[in-house]
């Protein structure tokens, strides 16, 4: 369904319920506006909503090397799910002050304890590709209350990752290159889980 922003403002809004943690999940392939939508609702919704990316749980270089991962970075088994799984847990128990890890796309690392989830917040919202997936990410989907997939415009969609690599460092042929062979068999598996999300949206900003 096509959706604008203050309607979906409208329905994470009404997720809120003041005493009580709620999480709302955005799921989507590479590149569809999972991080901007998650900032927008930061802005709309102010100190009620914390923001906690799956990106943070990215292995570190020198451990993906290690595994022989370093040139598919991004793929489901370079990522800590079961450390994601587990905070997810310690925020929906509302566990003191919950402090979350960053990706930084500028260093291409994670920075640990970078992002506080205040016990008081009613609504944390957490986005990454791999919410839907079958296996090990089946336990952090377990802490999430809704998860909405967003289905923007295939060839904008390519052409904004193209954009974010070549803006941290990639040149154009490169960039290119790393989308056909990475972020696209990548988007192939987040495409297949779609049906399972409780909504999903193209995004009309």
């Amino acid at each position: 369904m096509d959706v604008t922003l203050p309607e979906l403002v409208l329905r994470a809004r009404a997720l809120i319920v003041p005493g009580e943690r709620r999480i709302l999940g955005l799921c989507g392939s590479p590149g569809a506006g999972k991080s901007t939508l998650s900032s927008a609702l930061l802005d709309a919704l102010g100190d009620q909503v914390a923001v906690v990316p799956m990106d943070g749980f990215h292995l570190a270089n020198e451990e993906l090397r290690r595994l022989g991962r370093a040139g598919r970075k991004g793929a489901p088994d370079t990522f800590d799910v079961e450390g994601y799984a587990a905070l997810l847990g310690r925020v929906r128990r509302r566990e003191g002050v919950v402090y979350a890890p960053r990706f930084d796309r500028h260093l291409e690392e994670s920075i640990g304890s970078a992002l506080p989830v205040a016990p008081e917040v009613p609504l944390v919202v957490t986005e990454g590709n791999y919410l839907l997936l079958d296996g090990p990410w089946q336990v952090a989907r377990a802490q999430v209350d809704e998860v909405w997939f967003l289905a923007p415009d295939e060839a904008r969609r390519r052409a904004q990752l193209v954009a974010r690599h070549e803006a941290h460092g990639r040149d154009p042929a490169a960039a290119r290159a790393w989308v056909a062979a990475v972020d696209d068999a990548n988007a192939r598996l987040v495409e297949a889980t779609g049906g399972r999300a409780d909504l999903v949206v193209r995004l009309t900003w």
